[in-house]
């Protein structure tokens, strides 16, 4: 089985920040007018597939956590709203902070797509955190802190409950489980897990997934950090018989 794995990456490319430094934030009432307009503007324009909208936000100079440039967002998004036209976009400011010039803020952005003929009838959810610098209204630079994205397709998709820390330590060995919740009764379980490294390349090209069989009720997978400190893209992919489940989370490595 084939998945396109940079649908569950270039989501992210356009979601408002957040910061680990919460004790000099400022609560969401207090922001200035700008910055709350900057959401509401982002928002809207990546909901209606505006990439040339979207892209006017970012800073000629923008750089990015994962290595991304404007080239590869702008084609990254292009491809995304071209297979899901219909993704809503909303996010959430829950704090921010003045840094000399610059602002930044503290949001969590949920992203919805509804089934159609474009995307193989797939649903899609995601929820993710970032980190942007913001002058006046162009963001200088994002770094993505976490990232949860789901595609289901079928009647009934299996609901998993997903097991993986968000992050480890270099070279540290960690459990990642996709637990199915339902019975399965007489239902066969096929599924794969992956494995990647958060690269810009990755945001455009499809992996290969070969499904299969399940001898138990969902994946049970140990794995082992890479050595060096990084981003990885941890991935489930789950089907039974009237449908399918695929997962990707963000586990970050440490020092």
């Amino acid at each position: 089985m084939r998945t396109s794995r940079n649908l569950f990456l270039i989501i992210s490319t356009v979601c408002l920040v957040s910061t680990t430094n919460s004790a000099q934030a400022i609560p969401p009432q207090q922001a200035p007018a700008e910055l709350k307009n900057l959401l509401i503007q982002m928002d809207a324009a990546a909901s209606k597939g505006d990439v040339k909208t979207v892209m006017g936000f970012y800073s000629p100079n923008f750089t990015h956590g994962d290595g991304l440039t404007r080239p590869i967002m702008e084609k990254a998004l292009t491809s995304l709203w071209k297979r899901y036209p219909t993704l809503r976009y909303t996010t959430q400011l829950e704090s921010w902070q003045k840094q000399g010039n610059t602002i930044i803020a503290n949001t969590v952005t949920q992203i919805s797509g509804l089934p159609s003929a474009n995307n193989n009838n797939l649903s899609l959810n995601a929820t993710i955190k970032s980190r942007q610098q913001i002058s006046g209204t162009k963001i200088l630079r994002q770094d993505i802190l976490s990232e949860r994205t789901q595609l289901t397709s079928g009647a009934k998709p299996p609901k998993l409950d997903i097991k993986l820390p968000q992050q480890v330590k270099a070279g540290q060995q960690y459990t990642f489980d996709a637990i199915v919740q339902e019975p399965l009764g007489d239902d066969y379980l096929l599924g794969a897990a992956l494995d990647e490294p958060v690269k810009p390349e990755k945001y455009l090209s499809p992996t290969s997934l070969n499904l299969e069989l399940l001898s138990a009720g969902g994946l049970f997978k140990t794995g082992r950090a890479p050595a060096k400190p990084g981003s990885q893209w941890i991935s489930a992919v789950i089907m039974r018989g009237d449908g399918i489940t695929m997962v990707t989370q963000r586990m970050e490595i440490k020092k």
